[in-house]
């Protein structure tokens, strides 16, 4: 027995763990245990069979599986949790059963009809190192599959394991849907999205260093104006002002703030101003190692601030090797100077309209007034204003009438008249269209400003508002997973998407964003009113009335005839046939 030899082969080994397990028995132990059995027994084992695997152990919350192929294993764990992701559609966030998987190639011992080794080891660490919803893949695996299986794969970098001396270098990959729908399963689990394909970054709000704390906003505005210029790079994927700035004010830690973005570089930076003279330090971080990649300063007269963005800008797409396209390399070919006045009261306009309210719009109106005094060639003003006339007008402030519906549409005109280059201008030509009720121009313009800015949130929220009101409702919900992605902290994005979802029956999915959007936004009314809809049309009246008394309480002046004026869906019926809901549910509609 002491010489008998043992026996070894090379498979590719499956490994899949159960996310938050302890969290799902805890709170229902035998539907926990009756519903994986089912998912192992009607989803697992028939694309085992079809991918000509074999399961040679169960434990618990987990699941090993044999492979003779690297693609067969592959394959069958994409399927896998694309499948996952359909089984859990309808049910409640906190009841779903989310996968991680990680698949490793590699020497095995057999004993009998079970397996151990080196090849399986490593195939159970890195599958902890997968996303929730998604599959994390060893090296050798890559090799063997990299161009073999249409799936697309993101480097993730060597990883240090628990009981493996050496590093692993491990591939990852998320379903774009499904990604988001395991983040908003588990809720003791903070979900890490997958790092994107192209080369990906976030900007820290700027340090103030001026010494005078009322020049934070001049910091603020340049930190936005080179997220705004990198995001117009096709060849990057640059997070939102929103989500960078939820970072302000803390003592940033690089890597978690990669992690949480799921971006690999991070840049950070400060602004000193005096008079009209301005310093700007920037650095830019490897997220994934901590490693600085590089770091500059410039000194500059506050005229040439567009030529300083555009040399960040520069510098940025240079160090990670992103090739400009023609049209983008044109529209960096002229940086003029600006007079600083205008700039300083675009900055201040800015971020006075992401206030909301009526007060703000009106002084916004006001700056902007003066910008286009001083300059009337600044298209960004008329885009601006264009916009403001058009949140006026929606949401009723500041004594509006149809008349602001028409003045949206005349300046969103004239700013693309200005700069046809201008994304906001087509943004704020979608959004007039859109609301007078020309979809169909509407879609032209807001898949332009998509193509001028393929990292603008605000361009994909846009269309695929007007894909929802379409009757697209899936391209629209395609959409809004793609704007939160690039600002996770966009909460209007949940709501559209949490709207989209409820015209489609996908109840549960829709909660979860209406949920998420409402722990964003407590005070919504809308978010609201769409959640009592899906309340009273999945049956569950009394929650139905208390979300209704809890929007009047928000807004006591919510207006159903003013949503069914409003909203453009191209269907009539939609929006009758949700306020039927309401009123079969029990509750009183006033207006």
């Amino acid at each position: 027995m002491a010489n008998e030899r043992i026996q070894r082969r090379l498979a590719a080994i499956l490994a899949a763990d159960v996310v938050g397990y302890s969290r799902l028995m805890e709170r229902d132990e035998a539907g926990t245990l009756t519903g994986l059995k089912a998912r192992w027994k009607e989803v697992l084992d028939p694309l085992v069979e079809r991918h000509l695997g074999r399961v040679f152990k169960q434990m618990g919350d987990g699941v090993l599986v044999e492979f003779s192929s690297a693609v067969s294993a592959v394959e069958c764990a994409a399927e896998l949790q694309q499948a996952m992701t359909v089984a859990n559609r309808d049910l409640p966030a906190d009841s779903r059963i989310v996968l991680r998987i990680g698949v490793n190639l590699g020497d095995v011992m057999v004993d009998g009809s079970d397996l151990y080794g080196d090849g399986v080891n490593v195939a159970a660490r890195i599958e902890g190192l997968a996303e929730p919803g998604g599959v994390a893949i060893s090296d050798g695996v890559h090799e063997h599959v990299r161009g073999r299986t249409g799936i697309d794969f993101v480097d993730s970098g060597s990883r240090k394991v628990k009981n493996i001396e050496r590093p692993v270098h491990i591939w990852t990959w998320s379903p774009d849907v499904g990604a988001a729908t395991a983040a908003e399963a588990v809720d003791t689990v903070v979900a890490v999205p997958p790092l994107p394909q192209k080369p990906s970054i976030a900007i820290l709000p700027f340090d103030n260093m001026s010494g005078d704390p009322e020049q934070g906003y001049f910091a603020d505005g340049i930190t936005e104006d080179i997220i705004t210029d990198l995001s117009k790079v096709s060849g990057l994927f640059v997070i939102a002002r929103n989500s960078s700035f939820a970072y302000r004010g803390q003592a940033s830690d690089i890597r978690k703030v990669s992690r949480e973005l799921g971006v690999r570089y991070v840049l950070e930076g400060s602004v000193r101003r005096a008079a009209n003279r301005i310093r700007v330090n920037a650095q830019m971080i490897d997220g994934t190692t901590g490693g600085h990649l590089w770091g500059e300063r410039y000194d500059r007269d506050l005229e040439d601030i567009f030529a300083v963005q555009d040399e960040v800008t520069r510098t940025i797409v240079g160090a990670l090797k992103v090739k400009l396209t023609d049209n983008e390399e044109a529209r960096r070919e002229a940086c003029s100077k600006v007079d600083p006045e205008v700039y300083d009261l675009l900055v201040r306009s800015r971020q006075t309209l992401l206030q909301l309210s009526p007060e703000a719009a009106v002084e916004a109106r006001a700056m902007l007034e003066r910008v286009l005094a001083l300059d009337p060639g600044q298209a960004l003003a008329y885009a601006r204003f264009s916009i403001i006339s058009f949140a006026d007008y929606a949401n009723q402030w500041n004594g509006a009438t149809p008349d602001n519906l028409t003045k949206a549409l005349e300046l969103a005109r004239k700013a693309i008249e200005t700069d046809e280059s201008e994304p906001e201008g087509h943004i704020a030509l979608a959004l007039a269209l859109s609301w007078m009720r020309r979809l169909d121009e509407a879609g032209c313009a807001a898949e332009r400003a998509v193509a001028l800015d393929p990292n603008s949130a605000d361009a994909y929220t846009g269309l695929g508002n007007i894909r929802d009101f379409q009757g697209r409702h899936e391209e629209a919900v395609a959409l809004y997973t793609r704007a939160h992605r690039l600002d996770p902290q966009f909460d209007m994005s949940l709501h559209f998407l949490g709207r989209a979802l409820l015209s489609l029956g996908r109840f549960g999915e829709a909660e979860t964003a209406f949920k998420r959007r409402l722990a964003l936004a407590p005070r919504s009314d809308m978010t609201r009113f769409y959640l009592t809809c899906l309340y009273a049309r999945t049956g569950r009246h009394e929650e139905a009335q208390r979300c209704w008394d809890e929007m009047l309480k928000v807004n006591p002046c919510f207006s159903v005839d003013h949503l069914k004026r409003a909203l453009p869906y191209r269907d009539p019926n939609l929006v009758d046939k949700l306020i039927d809901d309401i009123r079969e549910a029990g509750i009183t509609i006033r207006c």
